[in-house]
């Protein structure tokens, strides 16, 4: 049984909703994202980009390797759209050959005549653009009121699911350094116990002594502490007369 236009967008929503929450990565669901605007949009191509803090393209998804090239030039309406947080439209790429030739260049080569841009937003903060790439050319405002709404609903998951992918990034980043800052402290704790033992000392006096031969060599403490954990310091070193 053949699906009906809504049929299909429902269903491509459902799956790029389920590939948003899984915490493999972006790079699965950008090309997804892309190959669902090819099935559910008038165009032939399509490519997303995303951009770090700096504005640079740092990863890309794309429907194809002709789109993907497209999406990694260093210009095009992607690239303005990143930095202006503004739609392109470009209805005849033949128009553009001085305000982006690499890109131009390549685009005909590949068998594109217009593109689309619109920009991935987070509030204030653009975190990259969806490109629609098409093989004829058209008149401004080609896209028809449908095509347009559904493209910015395709750029609107798309932010979604990659701020929620950053967000699991930033949780797993967290939670590895407050688990290395727990075990740095625990063997620091434990070789403030061995050194005081074996020289008589208190822990704070323990402490000190592991500290300023640390920094006198300039060595982590936590370093230190591992190798006098293990076994393989000896904390006779430690002592003011052999430093």
């Amino acid at each position: 049984m053949t699906s009906t236009p809504v049929e299909e967008l429902a269903e491509a929503f459902v799956e790029l909703a389920g590939a948003a929450a899984d915490e493999s990565g972006s790079d699965d669901f950008l090309n997804l994202l892309a190959d669902r605007c090819v099935l559910l949009l008038d165009v032939s191509a399509a490519g997303l980009s995303l951009v770090d803090e700096r504005g640079r393209t740092c990863l890309v998804g794309a429907s194809g390797e002709r789109a993907r090239v497209l999406t990694l030039l260093d210009d095009g309406p992607g690239q303005e759209c990143q930095r202006t947080g503004a739609p392109v439209e470009v209805t005849d790429l033949g128009t553009t050959k001085l305000r982006w030739p690499e890109f131009t260049a390549t685009a005909e080569a590949a068998g594109f005549a217009a593109a689309y841009s619109l920009p991935m937003r987070r509030q204030a903060d653009v975190l990259g653009a969806l490109t629609l790439f098409r093989a004829t050319p058209g008149t401004p405002g080609t896209l028809d009121r449908v095509t347009a709404r559904i493209a910015r609903a395709m750029a609107d998951l798309a932010t979604i699911g990659l701020a929620q992918v950053r967000a699991l990034r930033r949780q797993t980043d967290v939670a590895a350094q407050l688990q290395h800052a727990l075990t740095s402290r625990v063997v620091i704790e434990q070789a403030k116990g061995v050194t005081g033992e074996r020289l008589g000392l208190g822990m704070d006096d323990a402490f000190d002594l592991l500290r300023r031969y640390a920094r006198s060599r300039n060595l982590r403490i936590t370093e230190l502490a591992g190798t006098v954990v293990d076994g393989s310091f000896d904390t006779g070193l430690l002592t003011p007369k052999s430093d």
